[in-house]
């Protein structure tokens, strides 16, 4: 297919496509795989700035495919968890993507952290998610190694390579993918939209989706719209355990509900490896997956944004603190221990690094759920972190489903 090159930006001329997808990650993927399956000959493009898909969020995560037993009742990251991952395990059988069905397990290692386990064990019954109450021996059944007051077990926790179902989802998709496709303008019009990238191509389109990951934010205003939300990047670092036999599955401490991280554990990947991490530190670029990476330009759109100020000022114990094990192995190490008494750092060798992309608003609030909102001609997808991979196939269904209804309504 031929598009335009350098030179206006305008909607007029016919279109290339129904749906214009901008964002080559896992829900970018899922939606045009949704779009074909909810209304076959749908046109649909996805632009993809890097060279292949998935290479920011959706292939630096842990792998985990998640159950659903964090999150709030009647949320989209409850209903959407839990469905997506029985629809993960499915969609992976039917296409041959190794996974596996390993169970995790949650396990409080002090006193005050005994009611937020029993309130874990309330909210996955709310939320239709089998679990199982154990005690100290208990817990060793499960994992020898691993030390703590009481544990509990969430069976249909599951793991995989998410890279690889993001590049069987462009595949089954019937979408044409655009890699190497930035975007610098977008024109909005009543009739369509047209996005032009820094190579110069323009792209013409009857309806646009927005999942940009960690530039969400800036493509909504490239649109016209004004998301009332900012992305701060958090950096997740990982180490590897040189002695994976010291843990067999999948071992993570109780979370601290008043933030959105779900602290340092243990996963054992589909290649036999076990990852360790990860912490969450501001990250300094919104692509900074190391101290060195720096962008003045990140840097001031997040110092320009009054939540960030906010939210530092009202959680930066927390923030000193996973900073502190950022530069500090050792410090990394007890948090490590805590789980699992017998790592010492010499077990832990630095891994690959992700940045989390996560939506602060206004007043400071850390976004706990899914945003989706709904524009012109246009669907931004604000706040995707995980478990959004988990959740993929049917946050894409429901993105494709407001898209074709828009397209019906035109």
């Amino acid at each position: 297919m031929q598009y335009a090159g350098v030179g206006g930006i305008g909607v007029g001329g016919g279109v290339d496509c129904d749906v214009l997808v901008i964002g080559g990650g896992i829900v970018g993927l899922s939606t045009a795989h949704a779009l074909s399956r909810l209304a076959p000959g749908t046109r649909v493009i996805v632009l993809e700035k890097e060279s292949g898909p998935a290479r920011h969020q959706t292939g630096r995560n842990s792998g985990v495919i998640h159950s659903g037993i964090y999150y709030r009742p009647g949320s989209l990251k409850a209903r959407f968890a839990v469905s997506g991952a029985a629809e993960m395990v499915k969609f992976c059988a039917e296409h041959g993507i190794p996974h596996e069905v390993t169970g995790k397990l949650i396990v409080a290692t002090e006193r005050e952290e005994l009611p937020r386990l029993h309130a874990l064990v309330q909210r996955g019954r709310e939320n239709g998610i089998p679990v199982r109450e154990l005690g100290p021996a208990q817990i060793t059944e499960y994992e020898p190694q691993v030390q703590g007051l009481a544990a509990i077990h969430v069976g249909s926790t599951g793991i995989v390579d998410y890279g690889r179902v993001s590049s069987q989802l462009a595949e089954s998709s019937g979408a044409e993918t655009v890699y190497g496709a930035e975007v610098d303008l977008i024109s909005r019009r009543a009739s369509a939209v047209a996005v032009r990238t820094t190579s110069g191509l323009v792209f013409r389109a009857r309806m646009l989706v927005n999942c940009a990951g960690l530039h969400c934010d800036r493509i909504a205003r490239l649109a016209g719209d004004e998301p009332g939300m900012r992305i701060i990047p958090f950096r997740g670092e990982y180490y590897d355990l040189t002695r994976p036999d010291l843990v067999r599955g999948l071992v993570y401490p109780v979370p601290d509900p008043a933030f959105p991280f779900l602290g340092v554990h243990l996963t054992r990947g589909i290649g036999g490896g076990v990852h360790v991490g990860p912490n969450a530190v501001p990250a300094l670029a919104r692509e900074g997956y190391d101290w060195s990476t720096v962008r003045p330009r990140d840097i001031a759109d997040e110092l320009a944004w009054p939540g960030a100020w906010r939210m530092a000022s009202r959680h930066w114990r927390y923030g000193t603190g996973e900073i502190h094990r950022s530069l500090s192995k050792q410090a990394f190490t007890r948090a490590v221990r805590r789980l699992l008494p017998a790592v010492t750092a010499a077990d832990l060798q630095p891994a690959a690094a992700g940045v989390r992309a996560q939506a602060v608003l206004r007043d400071g609030t850390l976004v706990d759920d899914f945003l989706i909102r709904d524009a012109p001609r246009t669907i931004h997808v604000l706040n995707a972190p995980s478990p959004a991979a988990t959740a993929s196939l049917p946050i894409g269904r429901e993105i494709a489903t407001r898209a074709l209804r828009t397209l019906g309504s035109a």
